[in-house]
């Protein structure tokens, strides 16, 4: 089978005027040579080999930032074999698609018939990243910011990214890349963040260690609000540690004092051991290992199938009731439609409910319900957004976001790689914001003049039919 010929294009392109800017001031310079220089730079088209055969030309400065310079049409940087197309499609393909380097590389061979280099998917996220004005966002973080910053830290490779989101307005506050996961890089980062204008009035974190401390001396009027998800995480495994104690004294009970008749039982026997099956108590067990996520489960999130099986479970083993009743009543302590006084006593009756302390587990969840911390996890109703700032789920959706690309996708450990990608995946997302914001006012003032040429039209109407009433 004969091979498709690629097919060849060639653009002219003149940029050659008599007198042109300098790259640095913007002072007009002359021509020196009448006859243009000619060089040929690379583009992009779909299955098609595009060459720019640029006219250019020499110039005289006027000005003290050099003696001469070239000129170089708009959106083709002097002294590059590939255009800003070039640039823009890979850029594209490494923050828009997922894309790796080795992939980016393939793709664009496939498609365009360019033969990249790594060192050039390289390069276009560096002079991208050195384009980019952070202190502008900065500003634009501090005019934007609700109150709310949940902070976590994540692990790429051998470094630690700590990270500051705005859950309520939904975007990236700032973030640091260090070498450890320690308090006196995370105070160094936070103290940065009030620096650059950040005065949150509450702050979401998990239940490290890190942050109370640096977060007290930082800013002592903010309420520390400790992420529920992650509380109900810890008080669930106590839960579970009960149940599989449980289940193992139940699933020994069971082989205790088994015996079995000699030979083979009759034909009439197995006939009415198949239509009275019981159960053994190993099977039991086995059912309550099987389905022991039904203890910790919402009631509402259950079908209908799981709540057979929970009421099945609780038949089998008693003593899981009283796990079930613990978990139902710790689900309502963090309720957002309660008030502070009444997060307050039922969580002095949970702790005084001589039901749970007699279990070993139950009673160790307790002590993590002290008033100094329980302040702390329920921080969020004195608050008016009350479901939004009570987890820091937002911050870590952004970390998992972060960590599938960084170390599934790319694999980069080098530390200038992985801050250039943080910073062009933020930027991108930040200029989606604004573009979508420009958008909604332009909608919001279109409608209002819609409105008012209605209201006019309609007041003329009126005067219309007064006059001729």
């Amino acid at each position: 089978m004969d091979a498709v010929a690629v097919k060849t294009k060639t653009v002219k392109v003149s940029c050659c005027p008599k007198t042109f800017p300098c790259p640095t001031c913007g002072r007009l310079g002359r021509r020196k040579n009448r006859t243009p220089l000619t060089r040929q730079v690379r583009s992009i088209a779909y299955k098609e080999i595009v060459v720019l055969d640029i006219e250019y030309a020499e110039y005289r400065a006027e000005c003290e930032c050099c003696k001469t310079f070239s000129s170089s049409p708009p959106g083709i940087d002097l002294r590059r074999r590939y255009d800003n197309k070039v640039r823009d499609a890979v850029l594209d393909r490494i923050l828009e698609d997922k894309m790796n380097v080795q992939a980016v590389r393939v793709a664009m061979k496939r498609d365009f018939f360019l033969d990249l280099s790594e060192g050039f998917v390289y390069d276009c996220l560096h002079d991208q990243a050195a384009q980019l004005d952070m202190d502008e966002y900065r500003r634009w973080a501090c005019e934007e910011f609700s109150g709310t910053m949940c902070v976590d830290e994540l692990h790429l490779g051998r470094y630690t990214l700590l990270l500051a989101t705005d859950p309520v307005k939904d975007f990236p506050v700032g973030f640091a890349l260090v070498a450890s996961n320690d308090q006196e890089h995370m105070q160094r980062f936070l103290k940065n963040l009030k620096n650059h204008g950040i005065s949150p009035k509450v702050v979401i974190t998990d239940g490290s260690n890190l942050y109370p401390k640096v977060l007290g001396e930082l800013w002592p009027t903010a309420d520390h609000q400790l992420c529920v998800f992650h509380v109900m995480q810890d008080l669930n495994r106590y839960v579970l540690d009960a149940v599989k104690r449980m289940r193992r004294k139940m699933a020994a009970s069971g082989q205790k004092g088994r015996k079995r008749k000699r030979g083979r039982p009759t034909k009439k026997a197995q006939r009415s051991a198949s239509r009275k099956k019981k159960l053994s108590l190993k099977e039991k067990s086995h059912f309550v290992f099987k389905h022991r996520y039904l203890i910790v489960t919402r009631r509402e999130n259950m079908t209908k199938q799981q709540k057979k099986d929970l009421q099945t479970m609780l038949e089998y083993l008693p003593g899981l009731r009283t796990l079930r009743t613990f978990v139902d009543r710790i689900q309502t302590l963090f309720d957002a439609e309660q008030t502070e006084h009444q997060a307050l006593c039922r969580r002095a009756a949970l702790v005084n409910c001589s039901e749970f302390q007699s279990v070993p587990e139950l009673a160790n969840a307790l002590e993590m319900l002290t008033p100094e911390k329980f302040k702390k996890m329920t921080a969020f109703l004195r608050r008016p957004k009350r479901s939004r700032i009570r987890t820091n789920n937002h911050v870590e959706r952004t970390n998992r976001t972060l960590r599938y690309f960084e170390g599934v996708r790319y694999k980069w450990r080098e530390r200038r790689n992985i801050v250039r990608f943080l910073l062009l995946a933020i930027t991108r997302r930040w200029n989606a914001r604004k573009q979508e914001a420009a958008t909604t006012t332009k909608c919001k003032t279109t409608a209002k003049r819609g409105t008012a040429a209605a209201n006019q039209r309609r007041s003329k109407d009126k005067s219309r039919k007064s006059l001729s009433g």
